[in-house]
């Protein structure tokens, strides 16, 4: 799988250059559409997401491109995804931190697409191993997180350790800056260019976990 990290400039200003280019998936950080209004976009003031699916046509491909969303005030970091042309939809961050300016959406979203299973992981949701643990059991192939600016080595670090606790690779773009891990937890690509290409190879590894412990009592039954 052939990923496109955009961690620089606008959606359009890319598209402008390299519509066509031959990749699988677009990934893109925030700075790509920047701030997206509901209302606009039903009234046909703005055609942001339209741009998103024009480009997904055009290059015949899945973009995924982070933003924030304007729902009548209430705000969210978020992600729309689209294929060849098509809305597949919009995940939101999950998780909302000490009561900051950005609203939990609601529900952890894995697309399935005509290049695997695609589980979005949006901004701080990175943050909280249960979304990824659970991108994993729903069944995705590999994890794309677009991200805004990264914190030093932190965000590195959880990508790292998610992907060997879970077993699917992520790949994380944010301003200025993209990265991959396997999932045996190991950095596999990291840059700074926009774009930025990367070749994912999709790997699934299944292993048989027990563990012993109390609780989950039944009692046993007399005989008859």
């Amino acid at each position: 799988m052939r990923i496109t990290f955009v961690t620089g400039g606008s959606l359009s200003a890319y598209a402008e250059k390299f519509a066509s280019a031959r990749t699988d998936v677009v990934l893109c950080s925030f700075q790509g559409l920047g701030e997206v209004s509901y209302e606009r976009e039903l009234k046909g003031e703005t055609g942001l997401f339209e741009d998103v699916a024009l480009l997904s046509r055009e290059g015949q491909n899945v973009v995924v491109c982070g933003c924030y969303t304007d729902a009548r005030g209430i705000r969210r970091k978020s992600a729309v995804v689209a294929e060849r042309g098509r809305i597949l939809g919009v995940s939101d961050m999950v998780n909302r931190i000490d009561g900051g300016e950005y609203r939990g959406g609601a529900g952890i979203k894995i697309y399935d697409t005509s290049v695997g299973k695609l589980g979005v992981v949006v901004a701080e949701d990175l943050y909280f191993p249960q979304v990824m643990q659970t991108l994993s059991v729903c069944g995705a192939e590999v994890a794309l997180c677009p991200f805004e600016e990264t914190n030093e080595s932190l965000e590195q670090t959880l990508m790292r350790a998610e992907a060997f606790f879970y077993g699917i690779p992520v790949c994380v773009c944010a301003f200025g800056f993209a990265e991959a891990a396997d999932i045996a937890g190991k950095l596999c690509f990291s840059s700074p260019e926009s774009p930025c290409l990367y070749d994912l190879e999709r790997e699934q590894e299944y292993h048989l976990v027990e563990i012993r412990q109390r609780g989950f009592y039944r009692r046993k039954k007399s005989g008859f």
